[in-house]
């Protein structure tokens, strides 16, 4: 099974998260959405990569020393041509380099631009010493960031109590359709807090994850970013 193959691979290595597009590969192999992604090792192979996943897209560093990409200047965002590719992969590479000197960087993500017009969630779990896997779902941006608009549960959890946590946020009614914005997908929401659980559930190594944002639409969710951080020894 290739989430067990990617699990092995890291700790093997004594690394204490999965990079990024092995995140994305073990979201993809539980049938979670989350928008097309590959590792690219030079400009070329991101040139190629990004004309067959189609433009618009981003560019991420990809490091085991980096945990946030943005704050180092390895996010960029838009790229819709070739030459747009050439700029920014050496751009990321570089700002990494200055910023965070002595950073292995494995390679650069190619990741498709998710459509506009979504609303972002977080999705996440983590494994508690008392409880076990507790999983929680939030409104993304500034409800999660300053007014903590969150609901948990202890898994596992039913697809009844999936639903409960989406109406338990204050800003519950967002999801459901609010001053002329319609209503999301829920059910593709809680298919992926399900899958979640499970992912706690089958792979006791993982400590915790984080998917965020994902971006949820009237039809269907993709997640766009991934952090999956593995249990240290002892």
């Amino acid at each position: 099974m290739i989430h067990r193959a990617l699990i092995k691979r890291a700790i093997s290595e004594g690394r204490a998260k999965l990079l990024e597009h092995e995140s994305i590969k073990l979201l993809e192999s539980y049938g979670i959405p989350v928008a097309e992604a590959e590792l690219a090792s030079e400009v070329n192979e991101a040139i190629a990569l990004a004309r067959r996943i189609g433009y618009p897209v981003v560019l991420k560093i990809v490091s085991p020393d980096i945990s946030h990409k943005s704050d180092v200047g390895g996010v960029k965002i838009g790229i819709d041509s070739d030459d747009g590719i050439r700029s920014a992969f050496n751009e990321v590479i570089s700002n990494a380099s200055e910023r965070a000197p002595g950073s292995r960087i494995v390679g650069v993500l190619v990741q498709k631009m998710a459509p506009s017009g979504g609303i972002e969630v977080i999705i996440g779990g983590l494994r508690d010493r008392a409880f076990g896997p507790v999983i929680m779902f939030g409104l993304g941006g500034v409800f999660v960031e300053v007014l903590k608009d969150v609901s948990f549960r202890v898994a596992p959890i039913s697809e009844e109590e999936a639903y409960e946590m989406l109406s338990e946020l204050k800003g519950a009614r967002i999801l459901s359709g609010y001053r002329g914005m319609p209503p999301v997908d829920k059910s593709s929401l809680v298919r992926i807090i399900l899958k979640v659980a499970e992912i706690l559930d089958e792979n006791p190594e993982i400590d915790s994850l984080d998917l965020n944002p994902v971006m949820s639409y009237t039809s269907g969710a993709l997640v766009v970013d991934a952090r999956i951080i593995l249990r240290s020894k002892g």
